[in-house]
């Protein structure tokens, strides 16, 4: 795994909750149940991505999502436009597309773009596929 995809592995949010949840929240963190309220929000956030396992997995085989980190190097969409195809990225997870892969490359090979998650790519090259990015 290159630098840019574990830069990736988390991003960062931002929620909001009234003062009686928050103070809920730091009940149980003071009372040891969680080392901090990232811990509590992390774990409650994975009790729910459990519990409805079986719905995201039937959604990911029905849209045909690749499940995780999908990368798009420069030499697999030269590969691609050498075989005059292109691309329909539909990702759960993360996606990127290396930095060196030039925008006449990325707008002659990818038709669309579908993230669930989270997209790395240069600002240029997104710019450029902003039309196909849904």
């Amino acid at each position: 795994m290159d630098g840019e995809i574990m830069a990736a592995e988390s991003e960062k949010i931002t929620i909001n909750l009234g003062p009686i949840d928050l103070g809920q929240v730091d009940l149980l963190v003071q009372e040891g149940f969680y080392s901090n309220r990232t811990d509590l929000i992390r774990t409650a956030i994975r009790n729910q991505l459990n519990q409805h396992a079986d719905v995201v997995k039937q959604t990911v085989a029905r849209k045909s999502l690749v499940f995780g980190i999908q990368h798009y190097s420069r030499a697999d969409l030269e590969t691609l436009q050498a075989a005059g195809q292109r691309l329909q990225i539909q990702v759960l997870g993360l996606a990127s597309i290396a930095s060196d892969v030039s925008v006449e490359l990325a707008l002659a090979t990818i038709e669309s773009i579908f993230v669930l998650g989270s997209l790395h790519a240069s600002a240029v090259i997104k710019t450029a596929l902003a039309p196909r990015i849904h």
